[in-house]
């Protein structure tokens, strides 16, 4: 008896491969269980369709030879159990999700995975301020030019102005507690961003307690650091930022201020022309993560996870 293998079929399994693709589009944006109640297959059944759909973009896909690289991390279950996720950012694709934490030998694993020629082909770097990605960086690519992630930076600041937040509640007693409480990402959003009650209930707060206020319109002057050109110019307006804080008694502030400085090589670094890169996917790309992990929520398949971010910008065929 003589067996023949059948391209149009998948191996060891009773679908075509144009169905698994079927159903690996649909699962793209819909979650395992209502492809599976749709098309009346089980849930197991779904999930490995679309796992062997993912494998085949991969296949698909170009090798990673990356210029400009963003790099961060994303936590994968409960408590500080974290992933490293590199992408390219010229080609605004991941390329690489691995290590067993955010320290420095996990980070080491992505220029193993990438090879010493590839990695001396980079040029740039954008990371979060963590001496982990850092240091990595400058032992496997030392010719990169590092630059810290603006968003990033706007977070850390964001946590800075929330610190204050509550210094506040907890120094005031009575009715002005009320302006104060339950207010963390009303103060933490732009103003042209609010409507209705939100927006009124930020001018009222901001109107009852100066020190907020205070620190509210620093934390929205602050994204202008990104708009010089020249380092000379951004250095100044950021003495000029600091300054304001005298005698007005915001200590994480002046702690995030500290940061800024420590860290100012890598932020000063936007201001050359070859490093203006759309710093706007890696913020749209950690968005798109977080919906992708909350429509795995639950599932411990962590290959599953990681088939899903490295397609997730690739061509659905």
């Amino acid at each position: 008896m003589k067996r023949e293998r059948l391209e149009f079929l998948l191996e060891r399994a009773p679908y075509t491969r144009r169905f698994a693709r079927y159903v690996g589009r649909r699962c793209a944006s819909e979650t395992i269980k209502d492809v599976a109640k749709e098309l009346l297959l089980g849930w197991d059944a779904v999930k490995e369709l679309d796992k062997q759909y993912m494998r085949e973009q991969l296949g698909r896909a170009s090798k990673p030879n990356p210029r400009i690289i963003g790099i961060d991390e994303i936590s994968v279950h409960k408590g500080h159990d974290y992933r490293i996720v590199v992408s390219d950012l010229e080609r605004q694709r991941p390329i690489w999700f691995g290590g067993k934490d955010r320290k420095e030998v996990s980070m080491d694993e992505f220029y193993a995975f990438l090879g010493e020629k590839k990695a001396k082909k980079i040029r740039l770097a954008v990371m979060d301020m963590w001496p982990a990605f850092y240091n990595s960086t400058r032992k496997h690519a030392p010719q990169a030019a590092i630059l810290y992630d603006k968003f990033h930076i706007i977070r850390h600041l964001g946590d800075a102005l929330d610190e204050v937040r509550k210094r506040e509640y907890g120094r005031l007693s009575g009715k002005h507690r009320k302006f104060v409480k339950g207010q963390k990402y009303t103060l933490l959003s732009h103003m042209r961003n609010l409507r209705g009650t939100a927006r009124r209930n930020l001018k009222l707060l901001l109107s009852a307690n100066k020190r907020l206020n205070t620190a509210y319109v620093l934390k929205e002057s602050f994204g202008q650091l990104w708009d010089y050109r020249r380092e000379a110019w951004a250095r100044k307006f950021f003495e000029s930022w600091r300054a304001q804080l005298k005698w007005q008694r915001l200590k994480p502030y002046e702690k995030f201020a500290e940061t800024i400085d420590r860290h100012w090589d890598g932020i000063a670094a936007y201001c050359k022309p070859e490093n203006k890169v759309a710093l706007g996917f890696v913020e749209g790309f950690n968005n798109k993560i977080r919906v992708l992990q909350r429509r795995a929520y639950g599932l411990r398949d962590e290959e599953y996870l990681k088939l899903k971010i490295l397609t997730c910008t690739l061509p659905k065929h």
